[in-house]
């Protein structure tokens, strides 16, 4: 009897944990000048992950931040923030549609995206009004989406 105990124990734990060891870590950098010539980007600026993998925000060059974009992220999920010229890892669990925005340099159209497993918000998504300076971007972005 208590070596079944000890298996179903051990069972129970490996269900928790295998997740987590299969989790992946993405990188994004916030960057001046992108590989492409483009000012004030995050590089890559789109990403497609599965719930539970992580992402570090690196500031490349200072005076950046991610931060989501207020309406551009699934339901249950968290609003998040970084300080400026910070590096920060944030952990999605919640899939969805996330809206990334450099706060100093939305209006110039630093902006990403990140899908979490499948999009379930992204008419939400898209119905959120952004700046002028960041329309042609959140557009190719919702377009990547689009086209997964």
């Amino acid at each position: 009897m208590h070596m079944l105990k000890s298996v179903a124990t051990a069972l129970v734990l490996a269900a928790f944990t295998l997740p987590a060891a299969y989790a992946a870590d993405h990188r994004i950098e916030m960057l001046d000048q992108g590989s492409d010539g483009e000012f004030m980007v995050f590089e890559p600026a789109f990403l497609k992950i599965e719930p539970g993998d992580t992402v570090t925000f690196v500031p490349t060059d200072a005076y950046h931040n991610a931060a989501t974009i207020e309406g551009m992220i699934p339901e249950g999920a968290e609003a998040f923030s970084s300080p400026l010229s910070e590096e920060v890892t944030i952990t999605f669990d919640v899939p969805g549609l996330y809206g990334i925005e450099c706060e100093p340099h939305y209006m110039m159209g630093m902006v990403a995206m990140i899908v979490v497993g499948d999009p379930v918000n992204l008419e939400e998504a898209k119905a959120v009004e952004v700046p002028e300076g960041a329309q042609d971007r959140i557009t190719a972005l919702f377009a990547q989406v689009e086209a997964q």
